[in-house]
């Protein structure tokens, strides 16, 4: 068996791969063993940095989800720090950068050992990957299948366009991302009435209907097989 695994890492392919599922499990391993930040002393770091305090935010966001932290925490964080309107779109900021980041590493490390394994059904699957709209994309975002940079590395293993991707993943982020920033908001300050806070629950309840809506009228559209003669 160890002859087995020593001659399949010689192929780049197959050790391209292994490294990314142990980077997975490392990041995975991480999130459980990391420290307790020091929530106190956030606000005084953020006065510090001043001018840098926006992008450092988004940076340190999109580290956060890269090393598989959930992005529900880094909005509510942020919203606490930044306040709704601001916590909210340094979050959506650092979903953008941690997309692109997972999904670079996904395809650099996976997607070769993917593309050349895949048949049958799976093949089917990955096609559909790679002919997917911004709508496709919002949907799988929208489903509660793994976390967002789980997804956005698995994205990079298949034959998804970057583009419709990148869009997508922001637009599927945007109504947890301000609603959950208004929660931090309201707790840091407690006794506003913070409307925002109702975004997750009323968009999430539209963009089912709408996903449900039109994949109704895409089973509709598509013609039943006919039976060979």
């Amino acid at each position: 068996m160890i002859a087995r695994l020593r001659n399949g890492l010689r192929d780049p392919k197959v050790a391209r791969f292994a490294v990314l599922v142990l980077l997975l499990c490392a990041c995975g391993i991480a999130v459980l063993f990391l420290p307790q930040p020091d929530l106190a002393a956030a606000p005084r770091i953020v006065d510090r940095l001043g001018l840098l305090a926006p992008p450092a935010a988004v940076l340190l966001g999109a580290i956060m989800m890269i090393v598989l932290i959930p992005r529900t925490l880094v909005s509510v964080a942020w919203g606490a720090l930044f306040g709704t309107v601001g916590g909210a779109s340094y979050a959506l900021g650092a979903a953008l950068l941690a997309a692109a980041l997972g999904f670079a590493v996904g395809r650099l490390l996976g997607r070769d050992f993917v593309a050349e394994r895949v048949r049958g059904r799976l093949a089917k699957l990955d096609g559909w990957f790679g002919r997917q709209s911004v709508f496709g994309v919002v949907t799988v975002r929208l489903l509660p299948v793994g976390g967002f940079g789980l997804i956005s590395y698995g994205y990079g293993t298949t034959g998804a366009r970057l583009r419709p991707y990148l869009i997508g993943s922001v637009l599927a982020s945007v109504p947890s991302a301000f609603g959950y920033a208004a929660v931090g908001a309201a707790v840091a300050s407690p006794g506003e009435i913070n409307w925002f806070a109702i975004a997750p629950a009323s968009l999430g309840l539209i963009a089912t209907t709408v996903i449900i809506t039109r994949w109704r009228r895409a089973s509709k559209r598509t013609p039943a097989a006919t039976p060979a003669t």
